[in-house]
C-alpha cells in the first residue's frame, strides 16, 4: 500500500501474515490462463463461469466474506469475474470494460457491485410506530480531556501556521508570490481567507478527494496515490486497491454497470443517443421528460413534478420562486449549502431556529408572525418553512409529525428537502412522510434528488399542479438550465419503477379490475401507462419483489451498524433508521490516522472522513453511508475494524466499559440490533 506508514501499525504487530485478498491486485496469471484478447472473448468466458456456478453444489445464502480468498468460487477460472477489471489491459493491448457480477447473478461468486443475503432474518421495516413521539436527538460529549485536546491541537496548528507565514514570507518570498499584491494587482486569494486550507487542512489532505474508478457499489477500486512534499501535490503510483465501499450515498444499490436498469438504459442510448436531445434556444424536454416527471410525481404523491439536471441548482433556482422581497424564510439551522444559497439570492427575509427543536420553531413563530416585517411591521407576503427529511451530516431526522401540527395552528408553507431520504425510508421507500405515515399533500413543496437512492443524477421539485405550472416559468432551471440526458431520465424511471413495482396490464388484470378505471394510488405500483413502452425490466424488479427486499435490507443494515456503534461504545449522531451513521472522532489528528488504518486493513475500508467547515470545528467524524448493497458481513467487517481502530485512536467514549458488548456478541445478536429502534 502506497500510504503506508513508515512505523507499522499497532494493529499490524503480532499478527500471523495476512492471507491473500481478493482486493489485491494480482497478475495476469492469477487469472488462471491467458486474458482474453477481444471483448467477445471476455463475454464467452463470463458466460461459461456463471454456468460453472450455476452447477455448483449448493448456494450459500450471502455474497462470501470479502476478505476470503478467491477460492470461494467455482474454479480458477472464474476470478476473471472480479480480477480483470484490475487488469489494465490484455496481451493486444485492448482495454476491456469491467464486468464484475450483479445482484441478478448466482449466490457463488464473489460480488463486487451488489452483496447477496438470502437470509430473511436480516431484513426489517424502515417505519415509525405510529402514535409515538419521535425522540429527541441527544448530543453526547466527550470527556473534558478530550475536547481539551481537540482544542490544544487546533491552537498549535494554528500557531505554527502563522509562523510559517510569517517566516516563509521573508525566507522563501517566492511560494507566496500568490498571496502577495503585484504588478498593481491585489492578490485573488488573501493569505488570511485561505490560512485554513494551507495550514490545516492540506496537512491532513490524504483522508480527502481520494481518486476512484468503475463502479461505486459495494466494493470501489482506488487509484493508489503518494505524496513527496506533505500533500501540497499527489502522485499516482499506477496501482489500484479494491476496498469495501461505504463512504458512497448508493443506498439502494442501484449503482450498477449490469442488470435491469443497465440494459434500459443502455436501450435508451441506441434510441435517443448519448447527449441531451435539446440545447438551451430548443428547451431540451422530450416524451420522456414528461414521462419521467409524471411517474415522479405519483411515486412522492403529489400532483405534478419538476425535474432538474442539478440537485444543487434544484434549490437554488427553485427557491428564489417562491419567495422574494417581503418573504420570509424559517430555516433549519443545519440546512444545507443549497437551501441557504437559495434563500439569499431570494432576496427575502431569513430566520433560523435551532436544529429540529419544535419549541424554537414555535417561538420563532410567534415572535414573526406577531412582530411582522422588519420597520414597517407588516404582515409578511409569505411565511415558507425550510426543512431537511434527513440531514446528511447529522443522521437526524426531521420531526414531521410536530412540524405537521405547527403547521395547522400558525399557517405557514411547507418546504421538505428529501434530497437523502426519499428512495431511503419508509416501508414503500417513498421518504419521510411515508416512514411516518402522513399523506404527503399535507406537505406543499416536496424537493429530492436522484444522485443516491436511484444511481442517477439531477433533482425534482414537486407540489400541487398550479404551483409546479407557476415554477416552470418563473424558476431559473428551466430558462437556463441544460436538460437531463435521456440515459439519466431511463435510469430513474427503471431504478423508480424498480422500486414501486409494474401493475399489471389491463389485458392481464382480472375481470374485476377491467371495469374500474385504471387510476393510480399512492403508495403503489407504476401503471404501465406511465413508463415508455420499450421499457422492459426483468421479473424481479418489475414486480416490486427485489426494490422491497433492497428496502428492508437497507434499513436492517442501517439499525444493526448504528446500533453495533453504540454497544461498541462509540459516540454516534443521528436516528437508528438513517442510512448516514457519523461517528464521532473529535481530534483532527485522528481523521487522518482513522482513514489510514481502515485503508490499511487486509481487507481495506473506504470511508468519509468530515471536518470543518461541513461540521463544527471540534465535532470531527466518520460518516458511514450504508447500502442495502452491503451484506450483514460487511457490516461486520467494519465493527471489527472500528472496535480495533477505536481502541488503538482511543475513541470510544460513549458507553460505560461495563455495559459494552463485545464485537463477538454482537454479530451474534445481529438480528436483536438490526430491528431495535
Amino acid at each position: 500500500m502506497p500510504f503506508s506508514s513508515p512505523l507499522p501499525s499497532p494493529m499490524a504487530l503480532n499478527k500471523p501474515p495476512p492471507s491473500p485478498s481478493i482486493f489485491k491486485k494480482r497478475s495476469s496469471s492469477a487469472l488462471g490462463g491467458p486474458i482474453p484478447s477481444s471483448a467477445a472473448s471476455y463475454l464467452t468466458a463470463l458466460s461459461q463461469a456463471d454456468a460453472r456456478a450455476r452447477n455448483a453444489n449448493g448456494s450459500p445464502t450471502s455474497t462470501p466474506a470479502l476478505s476470503l480468498s478467491s477460492s470461494v468460487t467455482s474454479s480458477s477460472e472464474d476470478t476473471v469475474l472480479h480480477d480483470y477489471a484490475d487488469n489494465d489491459s490484455n496481451a493486444n493491448g485492448l482495454l476491456l470494460p469491467a464486468r464484475p457480477p450483479t445482484s441478478e447473478q448466482v449466490f457463488t461468486t464473489v460480488h463486487t457491485e451488489f452483496g447477496h443475503c438470502a437470509n430473511e432474518e436480516y431484513r426489517t421495516t424502515s417505519q415509525h410506530p405510529p402514535g409515538t413521539p419521535l425522540p429527541p436527538h441527544v448530543e453526547q460529549d466527550p470527556p473534558y480531556y478530550i475536547l481539551l485536546s481537540t482544542y490544544i491541537s487546533y491552537l498549535i496548528l494554528i500557531c505554527l501556521g502563522h509562523v510559517r507565514d510569517f517566516v516563509g514570507k521573508r525566507l522563501s518570498p517566492a511560494s507566496y508570490r500568490h498571496l502577495m499584491p503585484r504588478n498593481g494587482y491585489a492578490p485573488l486569494n488573501s493569505d488570511f481567507d485561505s490560512f485554513y486550507t494551507r495550514r490545516l487542512k492540506t496537512r491532513m489532505d490524504e483522508c480527502f478527494s481520494q481518486p476512484v474508478t468503475g463502479v461505486a457499489g459495494r466494493t470501489i477500486l482506488l487509484l493508489d496515490r503518494i505524496s513527496p512534499d506533505y500533500n501540497h501535490t499527489q502522485i499516482f503510483t499506477g496501482t489500484r486497491t479494491r476496498a469495501l465501499n461505504i463512504s458512497s450515498y448508493n443506498y439502494l444499490g442501484f449503482a450498477q454497470a449490469r442488470g435491469g436498469c443497465a440494459d434500459a438504459v443502455e436501450e435508451s442510448i441506441k434510441r435517443y443517443g448519448i447527449s441531451s436531445l435539446g440545447s438551451r434556444l430548443e428547451g431540451g424536454s422530450t416524451d420522456l421528460h414528461t414521462i419521467s416527471e409524471a411517474l415522479v410525481a405519483n411515486f412522492v404523491g403529489m400532483e405534478d413534478a419538476l425535474i432538474s439536471s442539478m440537485g444543487f441548482a434544484t434549490n437554488s433556482t427553485i427557491i428564489p420562486a417562491l419567495v422574494g422581497k417581503g418573504s420570509l424564510v424559517i430555516s433549519d439551522e443545519l440546512n444545507h449549502a443549497s437551501i441557504r444559497f437559495g434563500t439569499r439570492i431570494s432576496g427575502s427575509h431569513v430566520r433560523m431556529f435551532k436544529h429540529n427543536n419544535m419549541k424554537s420553531l414555535e417561538n420563532l413563530l410567534k415572535e414573526v408572525i406577531s412582530q411582522g416585517q422588519p420597520k414597517t411591521h407588516r404582515p409578511w407576503k409569505k411565511i415558507l418553512v425550510i426543512v431537511e427529511g434527513l440531514y446528511s451530516m447529522e443522521g437526524t431526522l426531521v420531526n414531521l409529525p410536530a412540524i405537521l401540527e405547527l403547521k395547522k395552528k400558525y399557517k405557514f408553507y411547507l418546504f421538505v428537502d428529501e434530497a437523502h431520504s426519499i428512495g431511503a425510508l419508509g416501508p414503500h421507500g417513498r421518504g419521510v412522510a411515508d416512514y411516518f405515515g402522513v399523506n404527503p399533500r399535507s406537505i406543499d413543496i416536496l424537493m429530492g434528488t436522484f444522485t443516491k437512492s436511484f444511481g442517477a443524477a439531477g433533482g425534482y421539485v414537486s407540489g400541487s399542479k398550479a404551483l409546479i405550472d407557476r415554477l416552470r416559468v418563473y424558476g431559473h432551471s428551466g430558462p437556463y438550465a441544460e436538460a437531463m440526458t435521456p440515459s439519466v431520465l431511463t435510469q430513474v424511471v427503471a431504478s423508480m419503477a424498480s422500486i414501486m413495482g409494474i401493475a399489471l396490464p389491463p389485458e392481464m388484470a382480472s375481470s374485476s379490475k377491467l371495469a374500474i378505471e385504471q387510476e393510480y394510488h399512492h403508495p403503489g405500483p407504476a401503471p404501465p401507462s406511465s413508463l415508455p413502452s420499450w421499457l422492459s425490466l426483468p421479473p424481479n424488479l418489475a414486480s416490486g419483489a427485489e426494490g422491497s427486499s433492497r428496502l428492508r435490507r437497507l434499513a436492517f443494515n442501517s439499525r444493526y451498524l448504528h446500533n453495533g456503534l453504540i454497544k461498541l461504545g462509540f459516540i454516534t449522531y443521528g436516528h437508528p433508521s438513517s442510512p448516514i451513521v457519523p461517528l464521532l472522532l473529535f481530534n483532527p489528528g485522528k481523521m487522518n490516522m482513522f482513514h489510514r488504518l481502515m485503508k490499511d486493513r487486509q481487507t481495506p475500508i473506504i470511508v468519509v472522513v468530515v471536518a470543518y467547515p461541513a461540521t463544527p470545528l471540534v465535532t470531527s467524524r466518520v460518516r458511514f453511508c450504508v447500502s442495502a448493497a452491503h451484506t450483514k458481513e460487511d457490516i461486520d467487517t467494519v465493527l471489527k475494524a472500528c472496535d480495533e481502530v477505536g481502541d488503538v485512536l482511543d475513541l470510544k467514549h460513549g458507553l460505560p466499559k461495563r455495559q459494552r458488548w463485545t464485537v463477538e456478541e454482537i454479530m451474534k445478536r445481529a438480528v436483536e440490533l438490526g430491528t431495535m429502534a
